[in-house]
Protein backbone atom coordinates (compact mmCIF):
# COMPACT_ATOMS: atom_id res chain seq x y z
CA UNK A 1 0.00 0.00 0.00
CA UNK A 2 1.36 3.41 -0.97
CA UNK A 3 1.87 5.89 1.87
CA UNK A 4 -1.12 8.24 2.15
CA UNK A 5 -0.62 11.52 0.34
CA UNK A 6 -2.86 14.51 0.97
CA UNK A 7 -4.96 15.99 -1.82
CA UNK A 8 -3.15 19.28 -1.23
CA UNK A 9 0.18 17.59 -1.97
CA UNK A 10 -1.23 15.98 -5.13
CA UNK A 11 -2.63 19.29 -6.35
CA UNK A 12 0.57 21.16 -5.54
CA UNK A 13 2.70 18.63 -7.38
CA UNK A 14 0.44 18.67 -10.42
CA UNK A 15 0.49 22.47 -10.48
CA UNK A 16 4.29 22.40 -10.32
CA UNK A 17 4.38 19.86 -13.16
CA UNK A 18 2.12 22.08 -15.27
CA UNK A 19 4.20 25.19 -14.52
CA UNK A 20 7.40 23.37 -15.42
CA UNK A 21 5.98 21.60 -18.47
CA UNK A 22 3.88 24.39 -19.96
CA UNK A 23 5.76 27.50 -18.87
CA UNK A 24 9.31 26.29 -18.30
CA UNK A 25 9.23 27.57 -14.72
CA UNK A 26 12.67 27.14 -13.17
CA UNK A 27 11.13 27.54 -9.73
CA UNK A 28 8.70 24.68 -10.40
CA UNK A 29 11.56 22.41 -11.46
CA UNK A 30 13.51 23.39 -8.35
CA UNK A 31 10.54 22.83 -6.05
CA UNK A 32 9.95 19.33 -7.45
CA UNK A 33 13.62 18.47 -7.02
CA UNK A 34 13.76 19.86 -3.49
CA UNK A 35 10.69 17.82 -2.51
CA UNK A 36 11.80 14.46 -3.89
CA UNK A 37 15.58 14.48 -4.34
CA UNK A 38 16.32 13.10 -0.87
CA UNK A 39 13.79 10.20 -0.85
CA UNK A 40 14.78 9.29 -4.42
CA UNK A 41 18.45 9.34 -3.48
CA UNK A 42 17.79 7.14 -0.44
CA UNK A 43 15.87 4.66 -2.58
CA UNK A 44 18.73 4.43 -5.08
CA UNK A 45 21.30 4.26 -2.29
CA UNK A 46 19.49 1.25 -0.84
CA UNK A 47 19.76 -0.45 -4.23
CA UNK A 48 23.29 0.54 -5.23
CA UNK A 49 25.02 0.72 -1.81
CA UNK A 50 27.21 3.42 -3.34
CA UNK A 51 26.79 7.12 -2.60
CA UNK A 52 28.37 8.32 -5.85
CA UNK A 53 26.32 5.98 -8.02
CA UNK A 54 23.12 6.81 -6.15
CA UNK A 55 23.78 10.53 -6.59
CA UNK A 56 24.47 10.12 -10.32
CA UNK A 57 21.35 8.01 -10.84
CA UNK A 58 19.27 10.51 -8.88
CA UNK A 59 20.25 13.32 -11.24
CA UNK A 60 19.77 11.08 -14.28
CA UNK A 61 16.28 10.16 -13.05
CA UNK A 62 15.27 13.79 -12.64
CA UNK A 63 16.65 14.56 -16.09
CA UNK A 64 14.55 11.79 -17.62
CA UNK A 65 11.46 12.74 -15.63
CA UNK A 66 11.66 16.40 -16.61
CA UNK A 67 11.98 15.46 -20.26
CA UNK A 68 8.89 13.25 -19.93
CA UNK A 69 6.61 15.53 -17.91
CA UNK A 70 4.09 15.41 -20.76
CA UNK A 71 3.60 11.72 -19.92
CA UNK A 72 2.74 12.29 -16.27
CA UNK A 73 -0.96 11.92 -15.50
CA UNK A 74 -2.37 13.04 -12.13
CA UNK A 75 -4.13 9.70 -11.65
CA UNK A 76 -1.23 8.69 -9.39
CA UNK A 77 1.23 10.50 -7.18
CA UNK A 78 4.16 12.29 -8.75
CA UNK A 79 6.49 10.52 -6.34
CA UNK A 80 5.40 7.05 -7.52
CA UNK A 81 5.81 8.10 -11.14
CA UNK A 82 9.24 9.56 -10.42
CA UNK A 83 10.40 6.55 -8.41
CA UNK A 84 9.31 4.16 -11.18
CA UNK A 85 11.59 6.10 -13.52
CA UNK A 86 14.30 5.78 -10.89
CA UNK A 87 13.85 2.00 -10.76
CA UNK A 88 14.08 1.79 -14.55
CA UNK A 89 17.18 4.00 -14.51
CA UNK A 90 18.79 1.67 -11.99
CA UNK A 91 17.95 -1.36 -14.11
CA UNK A 92 19.41 0.34 -17.19
CA UNK A 93 22.54 1.07 -15.16
CA UNK A 94 22.87 -2.62 -14.30
CA UNK A 95 22.42 -3.64 -17.91
CA UNK A 96 25.09 -1.22 -19.04
CA UNK A 97 27.49 -2.80 -16.57
CA UNK A 98 26.74 -6.13 -18.25
CA UNK A 99 26.13 -7.84 -14.96
CA UNK A 100 25.32 -11.52 -15.32
CA UNK A 101 21.56 -11.95 -15.28
CA UNK A 102 19.19 -14.79 -14.65
CA UNK A 103 15.71 -15.20 -16.20
CA UNK A 104 13.16 -13.83 -13.83
CA UNK A 105 9.98 -13.36 -15.83
CA UNK A 106 9.04 -10.32 -13.80
CA UNK A 107 6.36 -8.32 -15.60
CA UNK A 108 5.74 -4.78 -14.44
CA UNK A 109 3.13 -2.34 -15.66
CA UNK A 110 4.30 1.21 -16.22
CA UNK A 111 2.29 4.34 -15.44
CA UNK A 112 1.48 4.53 -19.16
CA UNK A 113 -0.14 1.08 -19.09
CA UNK A 114 2.69 -0.65 -20.93
CA UNK A 115 4.03 -4.00 -19.78
CA UNK A 116 7.78 -4.47 -19.49
CA UNK A 117 9.70 -7.66 -18.72
CA UNK A 118 12.77 -7.06 -16.62
CA UNK A 119 15.91 -9.16 -16.54
CA UNK A 120 17.18 -8.61 -13.01
CA UNK A 121 20.73 -9.59 -12.02
CA UNK A 122 20.85 -12.56 -9.70
CA UNK A 123 20.53 -11.50 -6.09
CA UNK A 124 19.15 -8.05 -6.96
CA UNK A 125 15.65 -6.97 -5.83
CA UNK A 126 12.86 -7.13 -8.38
CA UNK A 127 10.70 -4.05 -9.09
CA UNK A 128 7.99 -5.13 -6.64
CA UNK A 129 10.55 -5.54 -3.85
CA UNK A 130 12.02 -2.16 -4.73
CA UNK A 131 8.61 -0.47 -4.45
CA UNK A 132 8.00 -2.13 -1.07
CA UNK A 133 11.37 -0.86 0.15
CA UNK A 134 10.54 2.58 -1.22
CA UNK A 135 7.28 2.69 0.72
CA UNK A 136 9.04 1.51 3.87
CA UNK A 137 11.73 4.15 3.42
CA UNK A 138 9.06 6.82 3.02
CA UNK A 139 7.46 5.75 6.30
CA UNK A 140 10.84 5.70 8.03
CA UNK A 141 11.63 9.18 6.71
CA UNK A 142 8.37 10.50 8.16
CA UNK A 143 9.17 8.95 11.53
CA UNK A 144 12.69 10.40 11.54
CA UNK A 145 11.28 13.85 10.74
CA UNK A 146 8.94 13.56 13.73
CA UNK A 147 11.74 12.88 16.23
CA UNK A 148 12.90 15.58 18.62
CA UNK A 149 15.87 17.62 17.42
CA UNK A 150 18.81 15.84 19.15
CA UNK A 151 17.72 12.42 17.90
CA UNK A 152 16.51 13.54 14.47
CA UNK A 153 19.73 15.34 13.67
CA UNK A 154 22.04 12.53 14.70
CA UNK A 155 20.05 10.00 12.64
CA UNK A 156 20.22 12.29 9.61
CA UNK A 157 23.97 12.74 9.95
CA UNK A 158 24.64 9.04 10.38
CA UNK A 159 22.27 7.52 7.82
CA UNK A 160 21.40 10.32 5.40
CA UNK A 161 24.82 11.95 5.16
CA UNK A 162 26.70 8.71 5.91
CA UNK A 163 29.06 10.34 8.42
CA UNK A 164 31.27 8.37 10.79
CA UNK A 165 30.94 8.66 14.57
CA UNK A 166 34.03 10.85 14.61
CA UNK A 167 32.67 13.13 11.89
CA UNK A 168 29.35 13.47 13.73
CA UNK A 169 31.16 14.33 16.97
CA UNK A 170 33.10 17.03 15.15
CA UNK A 171 30.00 18.38 13.39
CA UNK A 172 27.94 18.55 16.61
CA UNK A 173 30.84 19.53 18.86
CA UNK A 174 30.11 16.58 21.16
CA UNK A 175 32.29 13.93 22.83
CA UNK A 176 32.52 10.70 20.84
CA UNK A 177 30.94 8.73 23.70
CA UNK A 178 27.94 11.07 23.76
CA UNK A 179 27.44 10.60 20.04
CA UNK A 180 27.42 6.80 20.37
CA UNK A 181 24.97 6.85 23.29
CA UNK A 182 22.65 9.36 21.62
CA UNK A 183 22.66 7.43 18.36
CA UNK A 184 21.83 4.19 20.17
CA UNK A 185 18.93 5.87 21.94
CA UNK A 186 17.71 7.35 18.66
CA UNK A 187 17.83 3.94 16.95
CA UNK A 188 15.93 2.31 19.82
CA UNK A 189 13.32 5.04 19.66
CA UNK A 190 12.97 4.59 15.90
CA UNK A 191 12.63 0.83 16.27
CA UNK A 192 9.92 1.28 18.90
CA UNK A 193 7.90 3.67 16.74
CA UNK A 194 8.24 1.54 13.62
CA UNK A 195 7.14 -1.53 15.55
CA UNK A 196 3.98 0.31 16.59
CA UNK A 197 3.35 1.05 12.94
CA UNK A 198 3.69 -2.62 12.10
CA UNK A 199 7.09 -2.28 10.45
CA UNK A 200 10.55 -3.38 11.59
CA UNK A 201 13.92 -1.72 11.03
Amino acid sequence: MEPKVSNDRLQLDYQLVCDARDHGSHKAYADLMNSYREPLYLLLLRMTHNTTTASDLTMETFSKAFMQLHRYAPTGTFSSWLFSIGVNTYIDFLRKRRVETVPLGSITRTSEGEFIEYQIPSGQPNPEEVMIRMQRDATLKEVVASLKEPYRRIIELRYYEDLSYEEIAERLKLPLGTVKVRLLRAKNLLASIMKEKGDVI
